[in-house]
């Protein structure tokens, strides 16, 4: 009977699908035969699924020419950078010993990126059996015979740094890090001599010794500076003929004009650099044997990052430069944009840049511009008001402290307002020591004196005003000379909470918030109206007439002794502009008024 369901099962056309030997039978019997399943579809499925499992090997096996599919279902892994892969077979179509099915691919490649597509392999049977019918559509439904598929990478162009107004201050570009290895130099002492010779005009504190110190006791290359392209291009030639020296280009922000708040762009740079390059775009391309790209196969366009915007205003920034850079002691001046807050200025001499960033960050005895906030306090407390009447005298008696005018000037008993106009320091001192020892502290944070502002790009320091329990220093502090100490971006801040009648937040970089720690209690508008009046008097008739033919300007000048002389200040707004300017050791408050009436002047109509 064995014998003759043998003869049966080899002769009957619907037995093809059994694999069953004679010897197989004998040993096992008939529920042993395992018939293959029926359809091209298990044939289709085996071949994705080694293909998805990166097992090229199996994948190439269930194909008609394993030789070729073999190398190119490897080169596809690996130029497309594929991290992973899932596949599927769909629907089959079957035409006699031919039939079509269908397969969806998608792919993981770098960086999170997904591709899906779909295609159909064409199947074949031969002997009973459905193989894949290797053709490149195998791989891809566009693919030709000669070509490959490689990803590529497309990077989205740098995100730019615009001021104020408009124009850009940083730009996508190039820039060539120089650098030198002292032991292929031959001679590092001649070398850094050619070296600091060829990059000094760049960067002026590169000396050949600090060369020679530096790069031999680097180990390997030591940077030397960083230069913009149109640097670059006129020592590059001289460069190249020193042994031991090397550039190397990089994409940067660079700067348009180098003369522009140089230091503050410098900080913006560094706090905004990681979030300029946006998101890359990719595609796939199809390659010809040449290497060359011949077609898409799908495209991700990249995304830019939005450009970024600072406060600073270019042509109030370049007044404010051109005016503090007359000065040959150090001068400085903070401008600030009260209806929003925009630090619109902040320049300072070379003179100034010796100690650091000090227009924001430099405290400094205010002077009689610190009678702004006394004079705040005495409206606040019930003291006073612009017309009470405040005794004028050449010199008042304190405590222990006798406290005198300029050049011991009287003018009797006067309204606030006149005192203020002609800064009278007996006036104010006499007003502090009636104050409670706190009052003077409060009102400064009332105009924005004494938190702590967390600037994004920008160091500040508004200032210190101490509550002040001992009669002399509350004395003193009340015109400025006492503990207090201010900086230009603080009294800028409290000019600019007069004109708006709150205090605004500072701020540089559009999109970063500006954190405050501290106190800022609100403002009573007697305070704010009274000290508008005061402050426009100065102008018109007291300490800064000089400056009065540049529009409607409110201020208070001011004059702090220190050792070796007095500073020069003068603070105040015109229109939606605050100002702080401050001349170290300038002597006459009047020379700060003529450094702010020079950038008043330089400025455009419409300022």
């Amino acid at each position: 009977m064995a014998a003759m369901n043998i003869r049966s099962l080899r002769t009957s056309p619907g037995a093809r699908g059994l694999v069953c030997g004679t010897v197989v039978l004998l040993t096992f019997g008939l529920s042993s035969c395992t018939p293959k399943p029926a359809g091209p579809s298990p044939a289709a499925e085996a071949f994705v699924e080694a293909f998805a499992k990166k097992d090229i090997a199996r994948a190439a096996k269930a194909t008609d020419e394993p030789q070729d599919a073999q190398i190119a279902l490897a080169r596809t892994w690996q130029d497309l950078q594929a991290e992973s892969m899932t596949a599927s077979t769909g629907s089959a179509r079957i035409d006699g010993d031919t039939a079509v099915v269908e397969y969806t691919y998608e792919w993981q490649l770098p960086k999170n990126r997904v591709w899906t597509y779909s295609g159909t392999l064409l199947m074949g049977r031969r002997n009973g059996d459905w193989t894949v019918r290797w053709t490149s559509a195998d791989i891809h439904p566009k693919l030709s015979e000669t070509q490959t598929m490689s990803l590529r990478a497309t990077p989205a162009p740098r995100a730019r740094v615009n001021e104020h107004s408009g124009s850009d201050v940083l730009v996508p570009g190039t820039v060539h890090r120089i650098s030198i290895d002292a032991s292929k130099t031959g001679n590092i002492v001649a070398v850094a001599n050619s070296l600091a010779g060829a990059l000094s005009r760049f960067d002026p504190t590169i000396t050949a010794q600090s060369i020679v110190e530096s790069a031999t006791a680097a180990k390997g290359d030591y940077r030397v500076a960083t230069l913009k392209q149109e640097d670059f291009d006129t020592v590059e030639l001289v460069l190249s003929t020193m042994p031991g020296v090397t550039s190397h280009d990089e994409a940067d922000l660079v700067s348009t004009d180098r003369s522009f708040a140089p230091d503050l762009i410098s900080q913006v740079k560094k706090t905004i650099i990681d979030d300029v390059d946006g998101k890359a775009g990719w595609s796939v391309v199809t390659v010809n044997p040449d290497g060359v790209d011949t077609g898409v196969l799908t495209e991700t366009k990249p995304q830019p990052s939005a450009s970024f915007t600072i406060s600073l205003d270019r042509p109030i920034q370049e007044a404010a430069q051109a005016a503090v850079n007359v000065s040959a002691d150090q001068a400085m001046m903070v401008v600030i944009q009260p209806s929003t807050g925009a630090i619109l200025a902040v320049a300072q001499n070379k003179a100034a840049d010796r100690d650091g960033p000090v227009a924001t960050t430099g405290l400094y005895p205010p002077g009689s511009t610190f009678k702004i906030i006394t004079a705040a306090a005495a409206i606040d407390g019930g003291l006073a008001t612009p017309d009470s009447s405040v005794p004028c005298p050449g010199r008042i008696e304190i405590g222990d402290r006798s406290i005198p005018n300029y050049n011991e000037f009287s003018l009797g008993t006067v309204p606030m307002a006149t005192a203020f106009a002609r800064s009278c320091n007996t006036s104010f001192a006499k007003l502090a020591s009636e104050m409670a020892p706190n009052a003077l502290n409060v009102a400064a944070s009332e105009l924005g004196i004494g938190p702590d502002y967390t600037v994004v790009g920008l160091p500040t320091d508004s200032g210190s005003v101490p509550p002040a329990t001992e009669l002399v220093q509350r004395t003193e502090d009340g015109f400025g000379q006492g503990k207090v100490v201010v900086s230009p971006f603080g009294m800028a801040l409290a000019a600019a909470t007069v004109a708006r009648g709150s205090t605004p937040v500072p701020q540089l970089i559009n999109g970063f918030d500006t954190k405050i720690e501290g106190d800022r209690p609100p403002i009573k508008p007697p305070m704010i109206d009274g000290l508008r009046d005061m402050m426009r008097l100065v102008v018109t008739s007291g300490t800064a007439t000089r400056i009065a033919d540049q529009g409607e300007i409110y201020g208070k000048t001011g004059e702090a002794e220190v050792e070796g002389g007095s500073h020069a200040w003068f603070v105040g707004y015109r229109g939606d502009i605050a100002f702080a300017t401050l001349v170290v050791r300038g002597g006459s408050s009047d020379n700060a008024v003529a450094v702010t009436r020079d950038m008043f002047a330089a400025l455009p109509d419409g300022y």
